[in-house]
């Protein structure tokens, strides 16, 4: 006898069991889900601990997964790189005797300026780094812009800290764990820099858009203008970032806003510094009385 053909898959025990784990999935994640929201709404300062063992944890997978990607990015630049050799080759030897005369005027400057400060006594101090990481990790496609540095308060990395790279500023400490700490990018929508323009001095306000770009806004002035290519550095307001750091060049210019790009890409990073929280010291001048008459 032909068996029916409405039969229901219900009937075999597999499929049962396959729907039930399937239903108890779903609940489970459902309600993971639900608690975080309400941690994260209660007590941030907890659910931030949550993140940092969460991101100590899958250390090992990201980082895998960053040099994975390294390496196949490797190999496609050197085939590139093999293909034009000799183009490369004419450019640099053109562009080098274009420079040779910028280099040793370069060379000049840069001597009379070490010469100068040796007669002055002027000694530069630099804040020491915290610690170095390299960059395992980012968000992809948010307006919160983040990425992961595999160094954490074990090596002396704490909320608000600054974090630059070589070309310039990238973001500051979020929150660290015991051997990662998130890092809140320049180009993030609630990141805010004090900055100034160089070498005027003019001061501004650097915020993230979210989407890669950084909106300059000039302070105390309404009818400031910038233009295409303005440096804009940091200007020491307030603490936490080092003044004289690179931030943003205007790259876009329209009604409403300028739009700036980071001078240090942080999609093209693989180390970065975290340096000590900035804090400005207050010199205090000392009048010298005279001494009072005699009697």
């Amino acid at each position: 006898m032909a068996l029916p053909s409405n039969r229901r898959p219900g009937f075999s025990r597999r499929a049962q069991y396959g729907l039930f784990f399937g239903y108890v999935t779903a609940v489970s994640g459902a309600v993971v889900a639900l608690l975080l929201l309400i941690l994260s709404a209660v007590d941030p300062n907890g659910f931030g601990l949550l993140k940092g063992a969460v991101n100590d944890a899958t250390l090992p997978i990201t980082s895998a997964g960053r040099t994975v990607v390294d390496g196949i990015a490797d190999v496609g630049g050197d085939i590139g790189s093999y293909i034009n050799a000799a183009s490369n080759v004419r450019r640099l030897e053109a562009e080098a005797k274009a420079s040779q005369t910028k280099l040793i005027e370069a060379k000049a400057i840069a001597f009379e300026n070490a010469r100068l400060k040796r007669m002055l006594g002027v000694v530069e101090k630099g804040s020491k780094p915290v610690a170095t990481g390299r960059l395992v990790a980012s968000t992809g496609s948010s307006i919160r812009r983040y990425a992961i540095l595999n160094t954490g308060y074990l090596s002396g990395v704490h909320g608000g800290m600054p974090v630059r790279g070589p070309a310039g500023l990238v973001g500051r400490v979020a929150s660290a764990g015991a051997v990662t700490a998130r890092i809140m990018l320049i180009t993030d929508g609630g990141m805010l820099v004090p900055v100034r323009r160089v070498p005027d001095g003019m001061p501004a306000i650097a915020t993230g858009t979210g989407d890669g770009y950084i909106d300059i806004r000039a302070l105390g002035a309404e009818n400031t203008t910038f233009k295409r290519g303005d440096v804009f550095v940091t200007s020491g307001a307030g603490g936490v970032y080092p003044p004289n750091i690179p931030v943003a060049i205007i790259a876009r210019v329209t009604r409403e806003s300028f739009l700036a790009l980071p001078v240090a890409d942080p999609s093209k990073l693989d180390f970065a510094m975290v340096e000590p929280v900035y804090q400005p010291q207050v010199e205090e001048q000392r009048r010298v009385l005279p001494p009072p008459p005699a009697r």
